[in-house]
């Protein structure tokens, strides 16, 4: 970072610790609002399910597609899911062209953590040959557009596409895989989404945009299914959370996923 960098990011942060302590935000909200949640699904013809969201000038695409191949040497009995995402680089001028970097890892990591805790799916419905045959289903995440809070955007785009995605039919004859055909909906167990919240200074704040993600000094990610149960908790940075200030998190990813759910 140039120091003219430097100069301004230091500024920025002094600016927005500013605006917090006032209980307002640099682009309007309060602390606890999230921006605004566009979800569109069915927008990738050739995909086996799809979902697009936007939230705020963030923008994640959502593809679902389903195969046959291997279990997991030790969930034999259990079809298998994978997240992956990738990072277009005319999203954000940090991103770049490559092999997987950390952010981009993350991504996928909790995502995918909160839908397997959740058991989104009937993983014991998806086997055709014990211990060989299986359905996979590949989730893929792409950030088309960055402007923070990928994390919230990405689950709720994963539910969304999941929840529409139909996989191809096969069935066993003599021992061996033929496609029939036709197609079945994939039949979700549980609906898991992510609420992110970001600590800068003594303000906690929901959906951090880019800026806010800049200088936070923690960040926490609470997935929740549709019962309220808590699924995962995923913590970013090296700041830590009080014990007044985790309870305060968790009743308010309680009472703002719902607010996402709507979109549903």
């Amino acid at each position: 970072m140039s120091s003219r960098q430097g100069i301004v990011s230091r500024l920025k942060q002094k600016k927005i610790h500013e605006v917090l302590a006032s209980g307002k935000r640099m682009d309007g909200r309060g602390l606890e609002e999230y921006r605004d949640i566009v979800v569109k699904t069915g927008v990738m013809e050739k995909a086996h399910g799809s979902a697009e969201v936007y939230l705020g000038k963030s923008r994640v695409l959502v593809g679902v597609s389903v195969q046959v191949g291997r279990p997991f040497e030790d969930t034999p009995d259990r079809g298998v899911l994978i997240c992956n995402a990738e990072f277009n680089p005319v999203a954000h001028p940090t991103f770049e062209p490559g092999p997987p970097r950390a952010p981009s890892i993350e991504l996928a990591r909790v995502v995918d953590r909160g839908l397997r805790s959740a058991e989104i799916l009937e993983f014991d419905k998806l086997v055709l040959i014990e211990g060989k045959d299986v359905y996979m289903v590949f989730v893929d995440l792409w950030v088309l557009s960055y402007d923070g809070n990928l994390i919230d955007a990405a689950a709720l785009g994963a539910v969304a596409a999941l929840r529409t995605a139909k996989r191809p039919v096969h069935k066993v004859k003599d021992g061996k895989i033929e496609l029939t055909g036709k197609t079945k909906a994939l039949k979700l167990r549980k609906e898991p989404l992510a609420v992110t919240m970001a600590k800068i200074g003594d303000s906690l704040i929901v959906d951090p945009n880019a800026d806010e993600e800049e200088v936070m000094d923690a960040r926490l990610t609470v997935t929740l299914d549709e019962d309220g149960n808590v699924c995962t908790i995923q913590k970013a940075n090296w700041e830590g959370f009080t014990v007044e200030e985790l309870h305060k998190a968790l009743d308010l990813a309680q009472e703002k996923v719902a607010e996402l759910r709507a979109h549903l």
